[in-house]
């Protein structure tokens, strides 16, 4: 069996404080569903639920918790399988950027990025799965990112991250068909949204801060979040492996498969004209 509804469904969302996660527990709300609910930012995990209830939520669930933690995903995942009673589908997508040159890059922006946007996604993965499995019509979404398909500079470390959630996910998928588990797997790779996730993200101190978020806003995320939610949840839904969220993400893509590796040489020559120039 597999997911075709959220109608009196279980569904948990990381990163539901605002943006795409938001967006899709707005949606998931407005289906039917029973929703729990996590962030880091306690304020805007407060107005979602706020959005939610106006929004005719049948039940919801919302804790503060920081994705890297393994122990706090795991109360997490009890708590929320202990009071809703089951889990159908999962959502992944807390996520952060570190924006700078590799060289300049400190390894605590390493082990920040890692941790919330490959470890927060094993997290949520394992600690829910079993109950993904026992509802026998289970799903999970993992959010990588157009960055996850075509690599670009002044982003290696969300790269790597997303690069990885890429590997994961798809592996995860495969070993669920060997094993014959109810359980779909879909890696979703956005394009440019317009989210708060540029500046919420960490910039190198030699980096044009304002400049790079002008730019994220104004040229880059062009689809709203509201837009992206529906893909995303549509693409879960229909089981999908693999969702391209916006035209950039798709462009870029056939780009990249098109070009094989000199796709790198463009990008390269072409980022100077796009990128902000350093302080």
């Amino acid at each position: 069996m597999s997911l075709k509804t959220v109608t009196d469904k279980v569904v948990v969302i990381t990163g539901a404080g605002s943006g795409i996660g938001r967006e899709l527990a707005l949606r998931a709300a407005r289906g039917g569903a029973l929703l729990a609910l996590s962030d880091w930012n306690a304020d805007g995990l407060a107005e979602t639920v706020d959005l939610v209830k106006a929004a005719g939520v049948r039940d919801v669930r919302a804790d503060v918790v920081d994705v890297s933690d393994r122990a706090a995903m795991a109360q997490w995942a009890a708590a929320v399988a202990d009071q809703l009673g089951r889990v159908n589908l999962v959502v992944n997508n807390a996520g952060v950027t570190a924006t700078g040159d590799f060289e300049h890059l400190s390894y605590d922006d390493f082990d920040w990025i890692v941790g919330v946007n490959l470890m927060g996604v094993v997290h949520g993965t394992k600690e829910f799965l079993p109950h993904l499995i026992a509802s026998g019509d289970g799903a999970i979404v993992n959010v990588s990112s157009l960055f996850g398909l075509v690599s670009m500079p002044g982003q290696s470390a969300y790269n790597a991250t997303k690069y990885a959630v890429r590997g994961f996910t798809e592996a995860l998928r495969e070993e669920m068909l060997v094993a014959g588990h109810p359980v779909t797997v879909t890696c979703v790779h956005p394009g440019g949204v317009r989210t708060g996730i540029s500046r919420n993200g960490r910039k190198n101190p030699g980096e044009d801060a304002e400049a790079i978020d002008r730019l994220f806003e104004r040229r880059l995320a062009r689809m709203p979040a509201e837009k992206a939610a529906r893909i995303i949840l549509d693409g879960a839904l229909a089981g999908k492996a693999r969702v391209l969220v916006g035209a950039d993400a798709h462009l870029l893509h056939h780009f990249a498969r098109l070009t094989g590796s000199r796709y790198q040489d463009v990008v390269a020559r072409l980022s100077s004209r796009v990128v902000p120039p350093k302080k």
